[in-house]
């Protein structure tokens, strides 16, 4: 795999995931079936969307590796790549380059029990984990999820949503920061709050994923520690300026670590060796 070279890919399908229409989730299948045998992807790495003459991006892949003949990201319109790729179509061709990055650690985590925490549309690669972890249940015990957005519009994967709960194999705590809905059945509050309210105590065998806004998760992280939870069995994943995806811009440093190449995922005891920033 050559690291700067992306991989033609054609859009098969894209859906509108929130009302506001800044959300929209593309799945992406291979021109070339060799392409598609040498992206071999884990839940938690990130790949760069690209598109000739306007430039790249770095998205989180939102599908597991157990589905197969496709992979999935959704984009935020945030900017000029991100807006022209929300105007393209079904059938338009772009570029992915990847996968990069490291990846949740699944071997530390199989055996155990798993607390997924997101926050917006950090959720995407918090997706793939949650369809790789059913597709491989008997390797996990308890698997809760704790998935807030600031209203029921804005929250991804509905469908996946409902179904997920009503599946019964996982705890679904879903929550938004407000809502004047009357048939509005989850819980209000923010996403800190929930995870005190319905995240298990912490024990050796527990592991908590955090995933979403920088606020979500700063103010998350003291509800963890409050729960018992050790700053090795944290595991975080960041996007903190990205760009090249491979180490070589120098955008995403911290201390002597790149996000891109070192991460996006790392514990927190491995943050807690690094600068504030």
């Amino acid at each position: 795999m050559n690291p700067y070279q992306p991989y033609p890919v054609r859009i098969e399908e894209i859906v509108t995931e929130t009302a506001d229409r800044m959300l929209k989730t593309f799945r992406l299948v291979f021109l070339k079936s060799e392409d598609s045998d040498s992206f071999q992807h884990k839940a938690g790495q990130f790949a760069e969307l690209s598109i000739p003459g306007k430039g790249e991006i770095p998205i989180g892949i939102a599908s597991s590796p157990t589905e197969k003949g496709f992979i999935k990201f959704t984009v935020n319109k945030t900017g000029l790549v991100t807006s022209h790729l929300h105007s393209m179509k079904v059938g338009d061709i772009i570029g992915v380059r990847g996968p990069l990055g490291n990846w949740y650690p699944w071997d530390t985590l199989e055996g155990g029990n798993v607390v997924i925490i997101g926050g917006g549309f950090a959720f995407s690669t918090l997706r793939a984990s949650i369809v790789y972890m059913l597709d491989n249940r008997d390797r996990f015990k308890d698997i809760h999820v704790i998935y807030g957005a600031r209203s029921p519009e804005l929250l991804l994967y509905k469908a996946e949503l409902a179904a997920w709960e009503a599946a019964g194999d996982i705890k679904m705590h879903i929550t938004v920061d407000a809502t004047s809905d009357p048939n509005w059945k989850y819980n209000v509050g923010f996403v800190p709050t929930i995870t005190e309210e319905k995240a298990p105590p912490a024990d050796p065998d527990t592991y908590a994923i955090v995933c979403g806004p920088p606020v979500m998760i700063r103010f998350t992280q003291p509800v963890l520690d409050k729960l018992g939870y050790t700053h090795q069995n944290i595991i975080n994943s960041l996007e903190k300026r990205m760009k090249c995806g491979v180490g070589i811009c120098g955008r995403c440093n911290i201390g002597d670590k790149f996000v891109c190449k070192d991460g996006p995922v790392f514990t927190l005891a491995q943050l807690n060796q690094l600068p504030s920033e």
